[in-house]
């Protein structure tokens, strides 16, 4: 009975581990630099892909903006086409009307003129039936009566003249009534046609001026909504930049992080730094492998590379090209993690894109001495150094140097 119970309490432990065994996986790949290394990779094609579906909107949507913004600069040419056409029209009209003005000024005069000649006219036909009255009652003196009734030669003259002042008034009337009547009936004929006239005309040029208005205020409504569009694209552009940018910020510290596992993945193998490789001139090649990308080098970002590019696999070991004081280790916008190294007063080495930093700011290094791991942090398409030599601060060629 007690070899029973001893053998159950060791038994019991076992099945315990057995069961947790089987339960509880062996140990998650995620947590080896293996798991961690192929997870982050997966995550950096993600967040690339995400970030090229981000430039490939940016792009239409640029180009959506620039054909809006086409639209209503010809839409506005049409516009202030219309808006000079409008300004003829209604400088017309604006004379039509002070001539419309001035015709009915005019009207106003010769209807006050008409009515004076109507009064004269209705005076003279006043004048006219009186002396008519008067010769149909009177007999029409002959020159026998005026001869004999005269006293003298004086009086016959002056019965003479009396008679032809008579004549010549009766004259006047007639001639006064015809010509008031005359002009009356033409004047007012003339004043009818100019007022008709007049009207006609202000109210064509209104009608025009107010055809060019509306079609105006239509192009100023489509330019409205072309702009809004055009705000809302402007609006989405903006939205999907940000959005990129934060993608590429988080490219950047995924690329890091994988440069770091990879680094401890190729450091852990011993990755050699190789045998120093010396040139004519006065430093060594900081690691050994092809130039990729040469100095000067024109690219779609840049017009000048300002170093050269050295290709190694990520962790190879980094030599200082010469000794000196480290006066930069840190990490630098593009160049990720950067080191630059002074080795006179105007003469200094710096080395880009490495995933393992060695050396710290103000120490002091001897050449050949490893100061970093290479890698392709910061802004780099893939694992190698970024090599420059800078002479007071300005970057020259290093072939020059090796």
């Amino acid at each position: 009975m007690r070899l029973r119970h001893a053998m159950a309490g060791a038994v019991l432990p076992l099945v315990f581990c057995a069961l947790l065994w089987l339960v509880l996986p062996l140990g998650s790949e995620a947590t080896t630099p293996q798991g961690r290394a192929a997870s982050l990779q997966q995550k950096i094609q993600k967040t690339k892909t995400k970030i090229g579906a981000r430039k490939g909107t940016e792009h239409v949507l640029s180009t959506d903006i620039q054909r809006w913004s086409s639209k209503i600069r010809r839409l506005q040419g049409s516009i202030s086409t219309l808006q000079a056409r409008e300004g003829k029209i209604q400088a017309d009209l604006d004379a039509r009307r002070a001539e419309l003005t001035q015709t009915q000024s005019d009207l106003r005069s010769e209807r006050a003129r008409l009515a004076r000649l109507k009064a004269r006219l209705v005076q003279g036909r006043a004048i006219l039936a009186r002396r008519l009255a008067e010769l149909y009652e009177a007999d029409k003196p002959d020159l026998v009566s005026v001869v004999l009734n005269s006293n003298g030669f004086a009086d016959l003259i002056e019965r003479g003249e009396f008679l032809g002042r008579i004549q010549d008034q009766d004259n006047q009337v007639i001639t006064l009534v015809r010509s008031a009547k005359k002009d009356a009936t033409s004047t007012a004929a003339r004043l009818d046609t100019l007022e008709a006239r007049q009207q006609t005309l202000t109210a064509l040029v209104q009608t025009r001026r107010d055809q060019v208005a509306q079609i105006k205020d239509q192009l100023i409504g489509t330019r409205v909504g072309y702009e809004q569009t055009r705000a809302g694209k402007a609006k989405a552009l903006t939205q999907v930049r940000t959005q990129r940018k934060s993608l590429e910020t988080h490219l950047d510290e995924l690329q890091k992080e994988s440069d770091k596992v990879q680094a401890q993945l190729q450091g852990g193998a011993g990755l050699p730094a190789g045998p120093i490789h010396g040139g004519s001139g006065r430093f060594i090649w900081p690691v050994n492998g092809p130039i990729t990308a040469p100095f000067c080098e024109r690219r779609a970002w840049e017009a000048c590379h300002p170093g050269m590019d050295i290709g190694v696999p990520t962790g190879t070991p980094i030599r200082a090209a010469d000794g000196g004081r480290v006066a930069i280790a840190g990490w630098e916008g593009g160049y990720g993690n950067y080191t630059c190294i002074q080795h006179t007063a105007s003469l200094s080495t710096c080395y880009g894109h490495q995933s393992v930093l060695k050396v710290h700011v103000g120490e002091q290094v001897r050449q050949g001495q490893i100061i970093g791991l290479s890698g392709s942090t910061g802004h780099s398409t893939g694992p190698h150094l970024h090599f420059e030599v800078r002479i007071n601060g300005a970057v020259t060629n290093p072939m020059n140097y090796l």
